[in-house]
């Protein structure tokens, strides 16, 4: 029952936040299937026992991937996709609970969770960065065995 929840949600979060950055309306339900994909990947990798950071850097690949994907097949900008899928991975929670700890004075966990924040964000990076090297590497290939 909790997987369906998480799966309901990751992908109403993703369409809605299709729908704030103006995503074209037949894009809509691909950019929720892409959000609720990667965020199903690292919710399972958390549950099995992986540290969050790394389940965040192969969700964000798996949501690069999936975003390349629907950016061919549905000939829409691969940026659609990208923004509405990293949304559920994005961490929110954890950054305002920093600054509040910052607010109230408690530095030591202000910090802590800052540091935390900039890992998960840099992994989010990482794992955009990385499937598009792999993207163009690819297609590079594809042109040199032409």
């Amino acid at each position: 029952m909790i997987i369906m929840q998480q799966l309901i949600t990751s992908f109403i979060a993703s369409a809605g936040f299709g729908i704030l950055f103006n995503a074209p309306r037949n894009a809509l339900v691909q950019c929720g299937f892409v959000g609720m994909f990667g965020w199903i990947l690292y919710y399972i990798l958390v549950e099995v026992g992986m540290d969050a950071i790394p389940a965040t850097t192969f969700a964000a690949m798996l949501v690069a991937v999936l975003s390349h994907t629907c950016a061919k097949l549905f000939k829409k900008p691969i940026i659609i996709f990208n923004v509405s899928g990293i949304i559920p991975l994005v961490p929110g929670g954890i950054a305002y609970n920093a600054m509040r700890n910052f607010v109230e004075n408690d530095y030591y966990t202000g910090v802590q969770l800052s540091a935390q924040v900039m890992l998960l964000s840099g992994g989010i990076a990482i794992g955009l960065m990385f499937s598009g090297v792999i993207n163009q590497l690819i297609n590079k290939s594809r042109i040199l065995f032409k």
